[in-house]
């Protein structure tokens, strides 16, 4: 699909958690593999990220965008250093709001910080709407000043030679495959992408619908007198 879409549907979707959101991308496949790399047990697709992803700044609540990726190692001294200008070129240029994907692979996985509150405010400036890091964070309480919403495996205070790697290709951030221009919708249980090969407002449409299954079936549990038989009248 992967066409840029009004950015009012991008709003709409922050409506929704991103459990939700893997829920409406689960409906949208109807049990087709739809190119999405599927799990061993139950054919669900794997477009969410793992458990080691955190979101620092929860306040922001739940934000979606455009993915673009980067690598980075914040702390090889012989890496592979392309100029900055590159990257950041590359966010002015691309339509917003963006959910800037960064991946530290350096030797030391997150010895040093990927990200901070100067790089905050350079990307704020750029239409980015949220960052999700597969490293450390550094500068938290700027990059709040900043507004930018930040997700990451962790803290530290520093890092050392800090070097851009690549450049939006398909990378893998927190066990979640990245292909850049996929939406992402990320809040404080992580962040779901959804398919390129897949309608954005189709997706609202199934998380309106399962949002309203999913309210009516809490709301019946919920009645004083419901029991285990009324259970088996619902789900059967």
């Amino acid at each position: 699909y992967m066409s840029k879409i009004q950015r009012s549907v991008l709003d709409e979707l922050c409506r929704f958690s991103s459990a939700t959101i893997f829920n409406a991308v689960v409906e949208a496949m109807g049990g087709t593999q739809g190119g999405i790399e599927l799990s061993g047990k139950g054919g669900q697709p794997i477009c969410y990220t793992d458990q080691t992803l955190q979101y620092m700044l929860p306040e922001f609540g739940t934000v979606s965008g455009y993915a673009v990726t980067m690598e980075l190692t914040p702390m090889d001294p012989n890496a592979v250093r392309n100029p900055w200008e590159e990257y950041y070129g590359l966010l002015d240029e691309t339509e917003g709001p963006i959910m800037a994907f960064i991946k530290d692979v350096d030797k030391q996985p997150g010895r040093g910080a990927s990200f901070g509150d100067n790089m905050a405010n350079v990307l704020k400036k750029l239409d980015v709407a949220g960052v999700i890091v597969e490293g450390t964070v550094r500068d938290l309480y700027g990059i709040k000043e900043a507004g930018l919403p930040i997700w990451g495996t962790g803290r530290v205070p520093g890092h050392g030679v800090f070097s851009l790697t690549s450049v939006n290709k398909i990378i893998e951030v927190a066990g979640l495959t990245v292909t850049p221009g996929e939406i992402a919708v990320a809040d404080e249980e992580g962040c779901s992408l959804i398919p390129g090969s897949i309608d954005p407002t189709l997706i609202l449409k199934h998380a309106d619908s399962i949002t309203q299954r999913e309210t009516e079936f809490q709301n019946k549990v919920r009645k004083p007198n419901f029991n285990l038989n009324d259970y088996y009248k619902i789900i059967h």
